[in-house]
């Protein structure tokens, strides 16, 4: 026991899933060079980054120095790698919406515009834009100058639609996410730490209503995106342990409601087969339409990536894609949408489709009435109550099989006894075959052989007459 605990306390750490496959893609490495670097099929890389399992042991250490940011640049005043820079400036900005903006969207910079050597000073944050989810709070003063972005090591696969987006309107979904899981970033020593319950309550408070709004734009559906998102919120209050330290809770809750809103099986439903009423007014009209021609895979990328403000490699480790995978749906969702929308078709480039698709999608989202989720009381009542019904039928299902079982060992008969079959006639069989009938005189002959024999030599007295 002391041992695999040193063990475990030895082990480096690791940051989150998707900042590993941040870290990877920001060091130019594949899947497969990642692998064949740690020891292991790209199979089990993949299931790193996803989160579905962790490495151990030795493979842990290399892999931990295979992502591990060069001290170097940092050290000499060179710009860091992509994947440090997009930690820090998350740190620094607080993170990534949880909601799509109701407000007219400021312009994105881009890399052409972005000063080549580092600021004396930090600039002042820029005022953020109403969320649909609640009040937007303050935005968290930077600690740090930003970074340049690091020149490209190489040519990518297939080349991104565009410059990476900016952090635009909304409520901050990592800084809200923070302060309702009780962490204490960027907040004072003095600050109070929060039960489990307050914080829940504060992650439900903050997400909730946007969330709503997004799985509808997601499905078309009012009371099927409640329901996703309720149900994504009881999950994460049955594992709130493992929610309450994930680097972005309101995230783990959007990717939850996500896929289940999303499931094939709703269609069997009634009450979910079709589609809500689209909207009156024609042009949101033709964008709902639009969106819900989509196929399901492309209409999430197009919602994340330009509805919710997340960046390309997030948007292709919260869809569990490659980024070149996820960059190719969003241009084919993009061309899709353009077919159906004149004003779309008519931006220069892609960053102006982006800022529309952004504006629409965000108008579209808060002119539709949506029902209001249950209170974060209910939500968690109902998820305890779930897993105390859950646990009582696998008890209940249990002590059935043990009975069953027991009942089956005491009734059962302990050897094997063959059936007897029934006696049937049987017809057509020949004669016995055999010596024919004796007459009178061979029994008298018989009989006469019987009694006359003698003692001594086994032999016959012949009788004279």
């Amino acid at each position: 026991m002391t041992r695999s605990t040193t063990d475990e306390a030895a082990a480096p750490p690791l940051p989150s899933p998707k900042e590993r496959r941040r870290l990877r893609e920001a060091r130019s490495l594949s899947e497969e060079q990642v692998a064949e670097a740690v020891g292991v099929t790209r199979a089990t890389v993949r299931s790193w980054e996803t989160g579905r399992t962790s490495p151990r042991g030795r493979k842990r250490a290399l892999y931990a120095k295979l992502l591990a940011p060069d001290p170097a640049p940092a050290s000499a005043g060179a710009p860091a790698p992509a994947g440090v820079q997009a930690s820090a400036s998350a740190s620094a900005s607080a993170g990534t919406p949880a909601s799509i903006s109701t407000a007219e969207p400021k312009p994105r910079p881009t890399p052409a515009s972005a000063p080549a050597t580092a600021p004396k000073a930090p600039p002042p944050p820029p005022p953020t834009a109403p969320s649909l989810a609640a009040p937007a709070p303050e935005p968290v003063p930077a600690v740090a100058a930003p970074v340049s972005p690091p020149p490209p090591s190489g040519p990518a696969p297939r080349p991104e639609p565009e410059p990476k987006r900016g952090k635009v309107g909304g409520a901050d979904g990592k800084a809200g996410a923070e302060a309702a899981a009780g962490s204490g970033a960027g907040s004072g020593p003095e600050a109070p730490r929060l039960s489990p319950d307050e914080a829940f309550d504060a992650l439900y408070a903050h997400a909730a209503p946007g969330l709503v709004r997004q799985t509808y734009l997601l499905t078309g559906r009012r009371r099927l995106a409640r329901e996703s998102v309720e149900r994504a919120f009881q999950l994460a209050w049955h594992r709130w342990p493992e929610v309450a330290v994930d680097r972005d809770p309101a995230g783990w809750v959007r990717a939850a409601a996500y896929e289940y809103a999303m499931s094939p099986w709703h269609r069997l439903r009634r009450t979910h087969r079709h589609p809500d009423a689209p909207p009156t007014e024609p042009a949101r009209r033709a964008l709902f339409e639009a969106l819900l021609d989509l196929p399901p895979a492309y209409r999430r990328t197009l919602l994340l990536y330009d509805g919710v403000g997340l960046d390309l490699p997030e948007t292709a480790a919260e869809t569990e894609a490659s980024t070149p995978a996820a960059a190719g749906r969003l241009e084919m969702a993009r061309a899709a949408l353009a077919e159906r929308l004149p004003e779309l078709a008519a931006a220069d480039s892609p960053a102006e489709q982006s800022e529309l698709l952004h504006h629409r999608l965000g108008g579209l989202a808060r002119a539709e009435h949506v029902p209001t989720p249950a209170p974060a009381r209910k939500v968690r009542t109902g998820s305890e109550d779930k897993a105390r019904l859950w646990t009582r039928a696998a008890i209940a299902f249990a002590a059935l099989l043990i009975g069953a079982t027991a009942l089956t060992l005491h009734t059962a008969p302990t050897h094997y006894e063959p059936p007897i079959a029934p006696p049937e006639r049987v017809g057509g069989v020949p004669p016995r075959g055999g010596p024919q009938k004796l007459t009178a005189q061979d029994l008298k002959l018989q009989k006469s052989l019987n009694e006359q024999l003698a003692h001594g030599p086994e032999r016959l007295v012949p009788e004279l007459r």
